[in-house]
């Protein structure tokens, strides 16, 4: 093919909606969507949601319907994913042998899950939520176990452990942290997650260490962790992090540093190579940094804001980070940005005990991110309380009669 393509190595949701972007801003030439899975590009939460607790079809997971991609002259190359970029030749080699010319390129490759690396960890049974097939594999396991382990409380692992104890499963948690989601959400607000999982049933092991899995005949018969404690389990999911797939990029010889470092604009160190998504540590505007998004709202969104970029326009990826969760019966909203222990307070509005609230991360009287659980239509009031950095008053912020656009102090 010439060198005149636009092409897109990674055929997830960013990539689907890069090319969607391409043909709705009038780019009419060659766009190659390149991807390493057989599935043509879906979408990721229902894989640990609804797909998975078995409230929607698989259909409903595609990002487009089979057509789209020859509707609108995208060529879709799934099962052979880029292995080099050329930039000298401006060209991709692909698994296959073949090599693709392009005029700009997108690198939308996303991640991968970090792996256990303990003695028992290939033993048939240990399963990570990463795409559909293993979210069909974990449905087969969890119709037929009577009880798993989850490793890591991190958002995957407690979304999975939500759909196992809806299947009847038992289940225990193996977390390293004194609670869950501490990082992300600190000691103020973890306990909130902790709770809700014993209210249903879960075994919560805080605080350890897994020293091996144990298997009986090649499959997973356990975990044993570092104090002695052995938990029996049928099988074991895995949850503790993902890692951005950025070696294409670096080797190519572009800037990486926890991901591929572009600017507001998606561009990377070379002005032809652009990327977006979970692999992108891209500049922010409002925050004034770098930052690494892995959630759905970014896979949705930045790729967008990338298309137009690799057409010429002016662009500045600004919007605010999201992100969102079902477990049981509580769905919780999350909008902002906090480093771990980079706020000085946290103020919640309404029934915390009740998880019926918001909480919001302060720094210098000012909100770095708000958090809506089971309260709803009052993202879009947070993500302007955020955007804005104005101070607040945190009397207010928590008086839920007071408008959360009159809690400026």
């Amino acid at each position: 093919m010439s060198g005149n393509a636009y092409v897109i190595a990674g055929a997830g949701l960013a990539g689907a909606k890069a090319a969607e972007t391409l043909r709705a801003e009038g780019f009419d030439g060659p766009v190659v969507l390149i991807g390493d899975e057989e599935e043509r590009p879906y979408e990721r939460p229902p894989l640990s949601k609804d797909y998975l607790v078995g409230k929607a079809e698989r259909e409903t997971i595609y990002v487009h319907p089979e057509n789209w991609y020859a509707d609108n002259n995208v060529e879709l190359r799934l099962g052979s994913p880029v292995t080099a970029i050329d930039r000298a030749a401006r060209q991709v080699a692909l698994a296959d042998g073949s090599s693709v010319g392009y005029a700009k390129l997108l690198l939308a490759t996303g991640s991968s899950p970090r792996l256990l690396t303990v003695p028992g960890a290939d033993a048939d049974g240990v399963l990570y939520l990463r795409r559909a097939a293993d979210s069909d594999q974990i449905k087969t396991v969890l119709a037929s176990a009577s009880r798993i382990a989850v490793i890591g409380a991190g958002w995957i692992g407690l979304e999975a452990t939500a759909a196992a104890r809806m299947a009847g499963v038992e289940v225990t948690i193996c977390e390293t942290a004194g609670l869950p989601l501490l990082r992300v959400l600190g000691p103020e607000v973890a306990p909130v997650f902790a709770d809700l999982h014993r209210a249903h049933g879960v075994d919560l092991r805080f605080g350890v260490q897994v020293e091996e899995i144990t298997t009986a005949g090649g499959r997973v018969s356990g975990v044993r962790l570092a104090d002695g404690g052995h938990i029996e389990a049928d099988a074991v999911i895995v949850g503790v992090g993902i890692i951005p797939n950025a070696q294409l990029a670096e080797t190519a010889g572009l800037e990486v540093s926890n991901g591929i470092v572009v600017d507001a604009a998606l561009r990377s160190s070379d002005p032809d190579i652009f990327a977006a998504g979970d692999v992108a540590s891209a500049y922010h505007p409002v925050l004034g940094r770098h930052i690494r998004v892995e959630h759905w709202a970014n896979a949705l969104n930045q790729p967008q804001a990338a298309a137009r970029a690799m057409l010429g326009q002016d662009v500045s990826y600004d919007k605010v980070p999201y992100f969102y969760t079902d477990q049981y019966d509580l769905g919780m909203e999350y909008s902002g940005y906090v480093e771990p222990g980079g706020y000085d307070q946290v103020v919640f509005r309404g029934d915390k005990d009740g998880r019926e609230f918001v909480a919001f991360w302060l720094s210098g009287g000012r909100v770095l991110a708000g958090m809506n659980v089971n309260v709803w239509d009052v993202n879009d009031a947070i993500q302007d309380l955020v955007r804005g950095g104005q101070t607040v008053d945190p009397a207010k912020l928590a008086d839920p009669s007071v408008p959360l656009d009159q809690a400026a102090g």
